[in-house]
């Protein structure tokens, strides 16, 4: 097997791993748990037949990132032997036919704002994953999902300009998570206008912010709303602009301060959904403090304590994976993020 291209945390073995665990949940239907809002009496009906592409891992933006987790073990390691699997799931999924279903679910007028932004964002990071042009994977299916994400991305357009302030809280509705992952999405597809108004709009959400006090985690956050937001401007600013945004955004860092942000959460008991969400927490931390020392200098003191951090909250979560269907239906996911390397590194 041809040796993966990969952070050194991500052997072939857990690569496995992960894609193994996505394959378990991604098919199964029950139990679900549905946003769905029902416009009439008898306005319902199976997660299947309201989502013919989405339908399993217990809600549909989990089945979403549960298929770009195989989609990237896929290109990543095409050697692995789940991946025949993988194919011949995508080749069930990934049909114009079970596409034109979501579309269909999205245009009722009850579904305007379903899975806004985290779902969204999860969308568009699959089919630019599923799109990205080496030759790796089979066109038909991002070709199946383009109408779906160009529907996504014109969502993305009409509500970002009336969004007046970002959300800071660390759960799905967080801004800097979904531009984060919707502006992976506009620069690969490549969408210049919608990557030019994530720019903007992340730029007038937060590029005045000072001296983050970092009040987290709260019980059932699984992102970092101080780090997220810091990983997001890696994104969008130059290196040297972005260094000296951070140091007025966390300007003790390099001294360990705030400590919480340094620190992994602990989850007492990974049985119960919101408290579990606190492992993807630690993995998403590790994900964000692996981009921002990548984006530091050699010698410069955060960059250790950085990548300490990240070595830390890995060994917190990494080991809980599938401990509990509660974490084991998403958690995956968000490992691949933080075990993958940072790109320019």
């Amino acid at each position: 097997m041809a040796a993966l291209p990969l952070a050194q945390d991500l052997t072939p073995g857990l690569a496995a791993r992960l894609a193994s665990i996505a394959l378990g949940h991604v098919g199964r239907e029950y139990p679900f748990a549905s946003g769905h809002v029902s416009a009439a009496p008898g306005d319902w009906g199976p997660p299947s037949a309201l989502h013919p592409m989405f339908h399993g891992s217990f809600d549909w933006h989990s089945c979403v990132h549960g298929h770009w987790l195989l989609a990237r073990i896929l290109r990543l390691g095409p050697d692995l032997a789940e991946c025949r699997t993988i194919r011949a799931r995508f080749d069930r999924v990934f049909t114009p036919e079970n596409a034109a279903g979501e579309i269909a679910y999205l245009q009722r007028p009850a579904s305007a704002g379903f899975e806004r932004p985290y779902g969204w964002a999860w969308l568009l990071k699959l089919a630019a994953e599923l799109g990205v042009a080496d030759g790796s994977l089979a066109p038909r299916w991002a070709e199946a999902l383009q109408p779906l994400a160009g529907l996504v991305a014109d969502r993305f357009r009409r509500f970002l300009p009336k969004a007046d302030y970002p959300v800071r809280a660390g759960v799905h509705a967080n801004t800097a998570f979904a531009l984060t992952l919707a502006l992976d999405y506009a620069r690969a597809a490549p969408d210049g206008a919608l990557a030019e108004l994530i720019v903007s709009k992340a730029t007038s959400w937060y590029g005045g912010d000072r001296d983050c006090q970092a009040w987290e985690p709260c019980g059932d956050e699984f992102l970092s709303p101080a780090l997220m937001e810091a990983e997001l401007m890696r994104r969008i600013l130059a290196p040297d602009a972005f260094r000296t945004w951070l140091s007025g955004f966390l300007p003790c860092a390099a001294s360990g301060r705030p400590e919480t942000l340094f620190t992994p959460a602990g989850v007492s008991d990974r049985n119960d959904g919101k408290i579990a969400h606190l492992d993807g927490l630690n993995l998403s931390r590790a994900w964000c403090w692996r981009g921002i020392a990548a984006a530091l200098e050699v010698g410069d003191p955060l960059r250790a304590r950085a990548e300490q951090a990240v070595r830390d909250h890995l060994a917190a979560s990494l080991p809980h994976l599938a401990d509990s269907y509660a974490g084991e239906h998403w958690l995956a996911s968000f490992a691949l993020l933080a075990l993958e390397p940072i790109p320019g590194t």
